[in-house]
């Protein structure tokens, strides 16, 4: 999700909340720590010299079990940080400590936002040797049975 795309979904919100990938939630008294941009300059195993930007969410529990983050307050962090730190319309990381900091992506499901697993890549899989993943896809059986209708056999 990028940061054009939280803006309006908490303008229509009465409460934040955060869902984690194992389905449990992000305690209702959490802190939104730092809103800041986190930009990567890196040479990927190819040699090809790359850059990325995020919008960096850090979410942090405390004792204050009576605290609400209400989505006027987080619009306000955002706006905030956009004017003093120069932050652009990047995709949004979500930092959130549990065993280790954990780094999620951020979706929506249509009443909570949900935190995602993030997922690591060979960026340069041609120069590693890497062969290029084929997709599996089955024969249809005979000509009248297509492969994407609801009794189709591959979806």
């Amino acid at each position: 999700m990028k940061l054009s795309e939280i803006k309006p979904i908490l303008s229509t919100l009465e409460n934040v909340a955060f869902i984690l990938p194992n389905g449990s939630f992000v305690p209702e008294h959490f802190h939104v720590t730092e809103v800041g941009l986190i930009t990567k300059n890196f040479i990927d195993c190819g040699g090809i010299i790359r850059n990325e930007s995020v919008v960096n969410f850090q979410l942090w529990n405390a004792n204050d079990f009576d605290h609400r983050l209400k989505p006027a307050k987080l619009l306000n962090i955002i706006a905030l940080s956009e004017r003093l730190l120069g932050i652009k319309d990047f995709e949004i990381e979500v930092e959130y400590q549990s065993e280790t900091i954990g780094k999620y992506d951020l979706g929506f499901n249509g009443s909570v936002f949900t935190l995602l697993n993030k997922k690591t890549a060979c960026l340069a899989e041609d120069a590693c040797g890497i062969p290029p993943s084929k997709q599996k896809v089955e024969a249809a059986k005979d000509k009248e049975e297509s492969c994407c209708s609801p009794d189709g056999n591959c979806c």
